[in-house]
């Protein structure tokens, strides 16, 4: 309310016909006061220098019955806060002040609340008007209330969306909902195993985390809360049946526990247990609405993350059946492999190598390099087709040309509408005396391989072949050689070769390549693995490139003691 107009024309006659404030107010002082003022729907009290009531209007009798003109306004009809206001009190200071600066004084009456305005009257008279100021104090507080609420919301909003790590999203809800909602929350969720999964969190910065033996039909709701179907609300719980294991350590008996579920998506991420201590504002509708919307957004949180964490855990197993695999360590041969995915977010792509240890005697070790058409998951999921069936095919299958043909017939077969190029290798066991390995190459639409000699030279297998999963037919021819000790072959994916880079940002090409590998005479074959790749990714400077896959093969440098100081020949196939 605005303070109430000062003009003395409403109580000028009054203090005129009475002769000054200073003496004794009458019946007669209040009836010439007006009839605007004994009218008014506010109340109007009245007092002079000495603290005596000078007018008191119909609203005001009807507020404070028994205050009447001529009686002091401290007898204890009115509320201290007003006649500590009229007499000068500690906001107000001296009466004088009141009157001139149109004081304030606030205070409770009869359950409501009330601002009380001072308006100065001639003769030292001071008029105090009484607003009921309850209903806009009200709407205050619950304006206060609506955007700490919001602010708290978006505030937690904010913080469950920052993460999809389940453990700490079920955290950060316990932490939450202890801070605003109460003054501990307990977060309860159902391992795989069914047991309870506790973590709780007090007002105070207090994180307790453990997994129970306990049952949660010992906690009433709980276990209500936990199923999710039929959907449950709120369920305010006698603390006397709260289990000891559900309480913060020290936290004591709460005097309203109440059980919240959290529902997911599709179904409930837990249940949290909201306590509060003896003394504790009680929580109101508004609260529980806020209790709700936070409820379905930690629930949410928490389900997402799950789905997450379990869709994660569901591709590390898959990528750990398309990842290259570790090589063997057959005797008198070194192996060594290097894959990298054109999209360095994925560790699979279309690039894929394998090597298959010979598995009896007289059997040989087998390898294989191929490149799958496309990138990305839908190549991984053929890749790993194309290794498995070739894996099952060689037990069966020793030639290559006929392996090849085999897996053109099982992809024409599927769905699949792509192709992959690759490349056999197979070598036995080295000679006992001259270490030499005899090689067996077939080439499938792929790049042949390269064959480096001690010497530095280097040169293509003469392989080639049509693609595989096109054609009714595979056709291809097997190039047979031999690598001396300190020879290695080196199978590679068109990666390498168009990778496109250096200042104009032309392809790395067959020629640079060889000059590469032609600098690595007498490496062994993980240096001439790490060497090509690190010149392909210095000449790449970062730019985009296709999935890369190496495998080189060498003769162990050692020569064997019957070889020494004899020559050896690998033959005329070399």
């Amino acid at each position: 309310m605005r303070n109430p107009p000062r003009s003395p024309g409403v109580f000028g006659d009054a203090h005129a016909r009475t002769g000054g404030g200073d003496g004794p107010a009458t019946p007669r002082h209040s009836a010439l006061a007006g009839p605007a003022v004994e009218t008014a729907p506010e109340p109007v009290v009245a007092v002079d220098r000495r603290g005596r009531v000078s007018l008191v209007n119909a609203a005001a009798r009807a507020l404070l019955p028994g205050l009447a003109p001529g009686i002091p306004l401290d007898t204890g009809v009115a509320p201290g806060w007003l006649v500590a206001a009229a007499h000068g009190g500690p906001d107000t200071g001296s009466a004088e002040a009141a009157e001139a600066a149109g004081a304030t004084a606030h205070g409770s009456l009869q359950g409501r609340a009330f601002t009380a305005y001072a308006a100065p009257l001639p003769d030292g008279h001071t008029a105090w008007w009484l607003s009921d100021v309850t209903d806009r104090e009200d709407a205050e507080r619950s304006l206060r209330s609506e955007r700490e609420s919001t602010a708290f919301l978006a505030r937690a909003s904010a913080r469950l969306q920052s993460s999809l790590n389940p453990r700490r999203c079920v955290v950060t809800t316990a932490r939450l909902a202890a801070g605003h909602l109460a003054d501990a929350a307990v977060v309860v969720r159902l391992s795989r195993d069914r047991r309870p999964e506790v973590t709780r969190a007090v007002f105070d910065g207090r994180l307790e985390e453990e997994t129970l033996s306990a049952s949660p039909e010992e906690m009433p709701g709980l276990a209500e809360a936990l199923e999710g179907f039929p959907p449950v609300s709120f369920r305010s719980v006698d603390p006397g049946l709260i289990p000891a294991w559900l309480l913060p350590e020290g936290f004591g008996r709460p005097v309203s526990p109440v059980v919240v579920p959290l529902p997911g998506s599709g179904e409930t991420a837990g249940a949290m247990v909201l306590l509060r201590r003896a003394g504790s504002e009680d929580a109101g509708p508004e609260d529980d609405t806020v209790t709700r919307i936070f409820a379905a957004r930690a629930g949410a949180a928490i389900s997402a993350a799950a789905l997450y964490a379990e869709q994660v855990a569901t591709v590390a197993v898959l990528q750990r059946e398309l990842l290259p695999p570790a090589l063997p360590h057959p005797e008198g041969v070194e192996l060594a492999g290097a894959y990298r995915p054109a999209q360095s977010a994925q560790s699979v792509g279309g690039d894929f190598y394998d090597v298959h240890p010979a598995d009896g005697p007289g059997r040989e070790t087998d390898v294989v390099l191929g490149d799958v058409a496309g990138k990305g998951p839908e190549a991984a999921v053929l890749t790993g087709k194309i290794r498995n069936t070739l894996a099952a095919l060689r037990l069966v299958e020793t030639d290559h040309v006929r392996l090849l043909d085999l897996l053109n017939r099982a992809l024409l077969s599927g769905p699949q509408n792509r192709f992959v190029t690759l490349v056999l290798a197979s070598f036995g066991a080295p000679d006992p005396g001259t270490g030499r390995v005899d090689l067996r190459l077939t080439s499938a639409g792929h790049p042949p391989p390269l064959l480096l000699r001690r010497d530095g030279s280097v040169e293509a297998a003469r392989t080639s072949g049509t693609l595989i999963g096109v054609l009714p037919e595979a056709t291809a021819t097997t190039c047979s050689t031999a690598l001396l000790p300190g020879d290695t072959c080196l199978l590679y994916s068109d990666g390498v070769t168009e990778a496109r880079g250096g200042p104009y940002g032309e392809m790395f090409g067959e020629e640079r390549l060889a000059d590469v590998l032609g600098s690595c005479a007498g490496l062994h074959a993980q240096a001439v693995v790490e060497r090509v790749g690190m010149l392909t990714s210095e000449w790449l400077a970062g730019r985009e490139h296709d999935d890369i896959a190496l495998v080189a093969v060498t003769a162990a440098h050692r020569t064997p003691l019957s070889a020494v100081g004899g020559t050896v020949r690998a033959g005329d196939d070399r």
